[in-house]
C-alpha cells in the first residue's frame, strides 16, 4: 500500500459488504460488483490466524472498535498487509447493524513483529484441528498483551 491510502468498506451486520472504495478494490483485485454483497472474509488470507478473527468479532460485538493488523488476500492470490480499525455502526436505538473499515499501510516493523505471531498461531491451529484451533492459539496472542499488563489494544498500537 501506499502511505496515503486508505482502504474503507461498509458491512451489514453478518459482514456482507455493502459499500468498498476504489483503493479496496484496487488491492483486492475483485469489481465493485464481485464486492458487493460478498462477505468480507473474501479477503481473508489463510495465514491468517482464525484467533484473530473470533477476538475481532468478540471486541465488535461487545460495543467496541478494534485495531488488528491482518494479512489479506487479492483475487489473484498475491497479499498485502493492512493496519485496520473496525467500528460498529449503530441504528437510532443503538442496536450494531453494520460495520465501517478503515484499513491503512502498516508500518514495516510492525508487521515483522506480529507476522512471527501469527504464524504460530495457525501451527497451534492446524495441529489442534478445526474443532480446538481457536482454543490452541487465542492463548499465545492473549500472552503478548497480558504479559506486558496493557490490553490488547495497547499492545497493537505499541507495535
Amino acid at each position: 500500500m501506499r502511505d496515503e491510502d486508505f482502504i474503507v468498506s461498509k458491512t451489514d451486520e453478518k459482514g456482507r459488504i455493502s459499500y468498498c472504495n476504489r483503493i479496496f478494490m484496487e488491492f483486492a483485485g475483485y469489481t465493485e460488483s464481485e464486492l458487493l454483497g460478498s462477505q468480507h472474509n473474501i479477503v481473508r488470507h489463510p495465514d491468517m490466524p482464525r484467533a484473530v478473527f473470533r477476538f475481532m468479532w468478540e471486541t465488535l460485538q461487545s460495543g467496541q472498535e478494534f485495531f488488528g493488523y491482518v494479512k489479506n488476500m487479492a483475487s489473484d492470490g498475491s497479499f498485502y498487509w493492512v493496519f485496520a480499525n473496525v467500528t460498529p455502526t449503530r441504528n437510532a436505538r443503538g442496536e450494531i447493524v453494520g460495520y465501517f473499515s478503515v484499513r491503512r499501510k502498516p508500518r514495516t516493523d510492525a508487521v515483522a513483529l506480529i507476522a512471527p505471531l501469527y504464524a504460530e498461531m495457525l501451527a497451534r491451529e492446524q495441529a489442534a484441528g478445526a474443532k480446538q484451533a481457536i482454543d490452541a492459539s487465542r492463548p499465545l496472542l492473549e500472552e503478548q498483551f497480558q504479559s506486558k499488563g496493557v490490553s490488547y489494544e495497547e499492545f497493537i498500537l505499541a507495535l
